[in-house]
């Protein structure tokens, strides 16, 4: 993997949270509305791992789910910008991303899939949100810019491939590079094998989500109020003394109200190789958690080859 070293390249694009927040924005409900889908038709999996989007050769995709004896593909192409449909005995559908509201793509996407003969019911009201609003009333998130979310998923793509990068040294339990659309966010996560202490004050889903120790990295694009892009790292539960360990690289910082590491996606791109930059804060703040936490890191970790 050659290392990137052009500032706003397409491989490293700008993505400025305030110059496309509206369009991301629309987007986290359109994945929403498609990863519902997988959320209704796979079986549950350990964690979650069943509902997640995956970053593909032209988008985000939901991957194969099943549907009576066919398998399902639903895909945001934000390439040709589409949204594509695939069924496994053939029958397939594409409509144009464009601007137009949540009510109105969640109306076109459910006549989508019945054109090709699948008609799932979700759950019409989006999660993770402090004020939701349910798919079929919502007509103020309604902003498609194509090149934003074409440069948003070349940004995806060459983190997916740090992530995988970063993966391979780790032979304990671990995620998939996956997108969750609740959250919006490409995320990976690593377990030390050992359950987390009981959290009664947590519903199910993060009961399920952080019943055993984990350090999860990944990036959000700045939703959710923090207003930047940005990498980041955290242990869940956090081990004493996280807050105060010294990570990499010199732009990286702990931020106390997230209570996560955070490498801000503007700091990485003033990074003469911000590959290299990457991988050294995903390897230097797991460094640090896994110590910290005293996971059995020689029987977790793949020995370094010469």
């Amino acid at each position: 993997m050659a290392p990137a070293k052009t500032r706003g390249s397409a491989v490293w694009p700008e993505l400025k949270w305030s110059e496309w927040c509206e369009t991301a924005d629309t987007l986290h409900m359109w994945t929403q509305i498609v990863g519902k889908t997988r959320l209704e038709l796979s079986p549950l999996q350990a964690h979650w791992w069943n509902v997640p989007l995956y970053v593909s050769a032209r988008g985000l995709c939901t991957a194969a789910m099943p549907y009576g004896n066919e398998m399902l593909e639903v895909e945001f192409d934000f390439v040709s910008h589409l949204l594509r449909f695939r069924l496994s005995d053939g029958a397939e559908h594409a409509t144009a991303l464009r601007s137009q509201s949540v009510a109105d793509f969640y109306a076109e996407y459910r006549q989508s899939l019945k054109s090709i003969g699948v008609e799932v019911e979700i759950w019409p009201v989006p999660v993770e949100l402090k004020t939701p609003i349910a798919f079929a009333d919502d007509t103020s998130h309604c902003t498609y810019d194509p090149d934003a979310a074409h440069r948003f998923w070349r940004l995806l793509t060459r983190a997916d491939q740090v992530f995988q990068k970063f993966s391979a040294g780790f032979i304990g339990k671990i995620s998939p590079v996956h997108f969750f659309w609740g959250s919006f966010d490409l995320a990976v996560t690593r377990f030390s094998g050992r359950k987390a202490p009981e959290r009664p004050e947590m519903d199910r889903i993060m009961r399920e989500a952080y019943s055993h120790e984990v350090i999860s990295a990944g990036f959000w694009p700045g939703n959710g109020g923090f207003g930047h892009a940005a990498f980041y790292c955290y242990a869940a539960p956090a081990p004493e003394g996280l807050a105060a360990a010294k990570i990499r690289p010199a732009a990286a910082i702990y931020n106390a109200e997230l209570g996560e590491f955070l490498l801000k996606y503007e700091d990485l791109l003033a990074e003469a190789d911000p590959d290299a930059a990457l991988m050294e804060f995903l390897e230097s703040t797991y460094d640090v958690a896994a110590d910290l936490a005293k996971w059995d890191r020689a029987a977790l970790e793949r020995p370094a080859q010469s």
